[in-house]
């Protein structure tokens, strides 16, 4: 995509909370008050605040809706949280399509600006060595004041390799679903029933059974409105595209009973709704196969009827990886974990600009790694205020150690295929706001400890172009390795002989506290700690220990996954523990 709108700094409230906003061009010196609908705004710094949808509304005022069928409560934060926005262009926006010094410069400005978290909905369409990557340049200068940088993994999945928004000083936001359904369903003649999504739907349905159709030929929808459609409910299989979305408008107009669109094998069992503004219901890949099965069989009349159930809470499982969400392993942070973490960004209800060529009205349904950056940058808002003496890595520590690994049935969180989630599908896990603003121990790292990582990756001419300071050379800085970094997650080689790493922490709960290592591993693989046991006196006080990893009848697979928890009476402080196979593109140096 290809975007002109400048660069700009905002802030702003919604149109239902007095919808003024004040934005500043990088550069200038004053700022000026402008309607909250004159700029589209998706790609965010957050001054102590997020993108998330405005605080609960006062009494008399509508509550936050997509066309009426589709009601939440909604709430910032903190009431008194700002945001400083910055925007590029909407939604989420390949790098390459934003020129690189007005980016840099509204890094600085925001900077300037004295904010908390930067939140970035934007990335390259593939790797860069972060010494060529803007946002890795510029969130540098970020988090060496203090800032944490919130960044969208991408949506370019479930490709594995994927991720962008790799640097280990990023905070990289993987997209999930929430509980929350469109809910409409689909009864057959032969008495099932298929349970779907509809964003559009009927206040006063009829509950009439009408024929099904469905013609390979036509698998798209891209019927004729004389095609013998009037009084029938066609099954196609959904593009999401305007084409698409125009066809069906055109076709239930003409006549159509109404439209159930399947998902393609690739989004599988995540439906990426959308406002077709007619009778249309989506489903997913695998329920597709059962209407195009029963729609071809002669045991029956395959008639079926459209119900519509408003909208559900407490859908299971969730979360699930929809397939957009950008993989890893990442290529260019090779010994690092990415994505860092999981955040609600499949069909999010937020606050939109009006009458923008995305969506009308001051709220909008929408999907992405851009919709789950927010909610990450939210949480980091909340733990800086409660804690605004952690560094950028200390808050991203409290989110990853701290997350759910399970779904809401108590299982393993699933990808868009219903198979097990890995960790380059969820990173650490689902983000968890409640524990992350008591994380009990804390990985913490320092600017000097990146530094040396850049220059064990990229060496003194890497340094001078992403750190920007003198005072710092690659001879007067220990060379850190990528796995030897004080990152809340590890990832090692898996070879037979033991891979060991070292790891500090920092106690941020009760003074005398005692943590005992528990590790869990598959069985081609041993993992040892030492020591087992950490005994912390009083807050603040660090500890030291190592991890050694070997492996064993490793196969076929690329890699396997474990996980380290260091448990207390209070706390659970949980990292993965990744072990890539020297056979694969992104195993780690044996020897660091």
């Amino acid at each position: 995509m290809r975007c002109t709108l400048p660069l700009t700094i905002m802030e702003f409230r919604h149109p239902q909370q007095g919808g003024r906003a004040r934005a500043r061009r990088p550069g200038a010196t004053t700022s000026s008050s402008v309607p909250s609908h004159s700029f589209r705004v998706m790609n965010l710094a957050t001054k102590r605040g997020t993108e998330r949808t405005p605080r609960p509304l006062p009494p008399g005022t509508s509550s936050p809706a997509h066309h009426t069928m589709v009601r939440a409560w909604a709430r910032a934060p903190r009431p008194e949280l700002l945001l400083a926005l910055t925007s590029p262009c909407t939604r989420y926006a390949p790098i390459a399509a934003v020129s690189n010094l007005p980016l840099l410069a509204g890094l600085e400005e925001a900077i300037k600006d004295g904010v908390d978290v930067l939140s970035l909905s934007l990335g390259g369409d593939t790797s860069a060595s972060f010494d060529e990557d803007p946002i890795a340049i510029g969130a540098f200068s970020a988090v060496s004041k203090g800032i944490l940088v919130v960044c969208a993994a991408g949506n370019s999945g479930p490709r594995p390799g994927s991720i962008t928004n790799e640097a280990p000083w990023l905070l990289t936001v993987a997209a999930g679903s929430v509980d929350r359904s469109f809910a409409a369903s689909l009864h057959l003649g032969n008495g099932k029933s298929i349970d779907g999504e509809a964003l559009t739907q009927k206040v006063s349905p009829s509950s009439k059974s009408h024929p099904l159709l469905y013609s390979e030929e036509r698998r798209c929808c891209n019927y004729k409105s004389g095609s013998g459609i009037t009084g029938k409910i066609l099954v196609c299989e959904g593009t999401r595209s305007k084409t698409q979305q125009s066809n069906i408008h055109r076709i239930v107009g003409a006549g159509a009973a109404g439209v159930v669109l399947f998902n393609d094998e690739i989004s599988g069992y995540a439906t990426m709704v959308q406002d077709y503004n007619s009778s249309a219901v989506q489903v997913s890949a695998a329920d597709g196969d059962v209407l195009i099965a029963y729609a071809a069989s002669s045991e029956s009349s395959s008639v079926a009827s459209l119900i519509y159930n408003n909208t559900l809470f407490g859908v299971r499982p969730a979360p699930v990886v929809p397939f957009f969400s950008s993989r890893g392993p990442s290529v260019i942070a090779v010994g690092i974990l990415k994505p860092d973490i999981l955040a609600p960004g499949l069909n999010i209800l937020a606050a939109w600009p009006p009458s923008t060529g995305s969506g009308k009205g001051t709220f909008n349904i929408i999907s992405g790694t851009s919709m789950a950056t927010p909610h990450v940058s939210g949480v980091a808002a909340l733990i800086k205020s409660i804690h605004p003496d952690w560094s950028p890595a200390a808050i991203k520590s409290a989110i990853l150690t701290t997350s759910d690994i399970v779904n809401s049935t108590g299982g393993s969180i699933l990808d868009e295929q219903h198979r097990k989630a890995g960790v380059y599908d969820t990173g650490a896990g689902h983000v968890n706001p409640t524990r992350a603003a008591d994380p009990g121990l804390l990985y913490d790292l320092s600017v000097t400890d990146y530094a040396g990582y850049i220059c064990w990756l990229l060496g003194d001419s890497g340094l001078a172009t992403i750190v920007r300071n003198s005072s710092l050379t690659c001879a007067k800085l220990p060379k850190v390795h990528a796995v030897q970094l004080n990152y809340p997650t590890i990832t090692v080689s898996a070879t037979s002989t033991p891979f060991t790493v070292k790891r500090t922490v920092t106690n941020v709960g009760p003074a005398n506290s005692t943590f005992t290592a528990k590790v869990d591993a598959p069985r081609s693989l041993t993992v040892r700690v030492s020591p087992e046991t950490l005994a912390f006196s009083k807050t603040g006080e660090k500890k030291t220990f190592s991890v050694s990893v070997s492996s064993h009848g490793l196969g076929e697979e690329l890699h396997v996954e474990g996980s380290l928890s260091w448990v207390s009476e209070k706390h659970v402080v949980r990292s993965p523990i990744v072990a890539v196979s020297p056979r694969g593109d992104t195993a780690p140096d044996p020897s660091p």
